[in-house]
């Protein structure tokens, strides 16, 4: 999809991404659950790629390319069906932050490049998604606009409203065929990155947060947070980014959901030291895991932070085994 054949409402999307929409919505429908891909900032920083706050994964758009490409061609082997495009932080908010934080001229004027590299992002991993050997659907990500574990940084409303809107908008003339709102904190920002991915008219996943119980970062109860999104069309609403031990506490309020198709991505390791929990698993025992999930209903299931294209490639072993009769 180009900037010139996006329109902002759904009559007015390409018919191939209509298409998309169409099958992503009956596969979450009727199954075989969906996977998702693994951890993109962990495969970076295993090939020595820069990787630091705020940037964090941007860096990689800006001095390694093709290690983002070669990153999502491996997740697509690995059997995945759904790639993230590296735009976790190529929000304006981001690029600016890490544009004052390096102190490099050469990065003066950075948050006006934010359409820029949303595009080449979503463009590497079309490329990849296009390698596997089935093609598989590129997601945009759409993330909190600041530290997903920091809920007191949360702007204000208006912020919320304009930046969410902006990125949206950026993901959707970059083409990607659905947009993945994750790792929010609180039901707020969640609501506003909701209503920016609706206004696009391409389909949009929510994903949330969960660490003690059934609540979220900010201390709200999953279950109301869930319904706050579903009144915006969510697809379907996910946990991410907690400890695969963290998620049967969350199970009620994702089945509460239903009919809306839930899913899971856990993390095995964070990024940072901001007080969150982790739990080693191997490829093995992470899809012990997510056989559970699988059997409670879950339609999707995937990696977050520390995941890596083994644990993926053993997810859709599980995957492909629960189709065979």
């Amino acid at each position: 999809m180009t900037g010139a054949e996006y329109t902002g409402t759904n009559g007015g999307l390409p018919r191939h991404s209509r298409d998309d929409a169409a099958r992503l919505a009956r596969r979450l429908r009727e199954g075989p659950a969906l996977l998702l891909d693994g951890a993109m900032g962990t495969e970076l920083e295993a090939r020595g790629v820069e990787s630091g706050l705020p940037l964090w994964s941007t860096h990689a758009l800006l001095h390694a390319p093709g290690v983002v490409e070669e990153i999502h061609a491996k997740y697509a082997a690995a059997g995945a069906e759904i790639l993230t495009a590296n735009t976790f932080r190529t929000q304006r908010r981001a690029l600016e932050a890490g544009a004052r934080k390096s102190g490099d001229p050469a990065l003066s004027g950075l948050g006006a490049r934010a359409g820029e590299l949303c595009e080449l992002a979503v463009a590497l991993a079309r490329r990849a998604a296009a390698s596997g050997p089935d093609r598989a659907l590129v997601a945009g990500s759409a993330p909190p606009l600041e530290d997903c574990y920091r809920v007191d940084l949360v702007p204000e409303a208006n912020a919320l409203e304009r930046e969410h809107d902006e990125h949206a908008r950026n993901l959707a003339r970059a083409g990607v065929d659905l947009i993945l709102v994750e790792t929010m904190n609180c039901t707020r920002e969640a609501v506003a990155a909701a209503r920016a991915a609706r206004a696009t008219g391409l389909p949009f996943l929510v994903s949330f947060v969960s660490w003690e119980g059934a609540r979220l970062l900010s201390g709200e109860a999953l279950a109301p947070a869930i319904d706050a999104v579903l009144e915006h069309g969510a697809m379907a609403v996910l946990v991410n980014c907690l400890p695969p031990s963290a998620v049967e506490a969350c199970i009620p309020a994702l089945q509460r959901a239903e009919p809306t198709p839930f899913g899971v991505y856990t993390n095995l390791g964070m990024p940072d030291a901001a007080g969150g929990r982790s739990e080693l698993c191997s490829p093995a025992e992470l899809a012990q895991h997510a056989r559970r999930w699988l059997a409670s209903g879950a339609r999707i299931v995937g990696g977050c932070c520390g995941t890596r294209p083994d644990h993926i490639r053993a997810m859709a072993r599980v995957i492909a085994a629960a189709r065979t009769p």
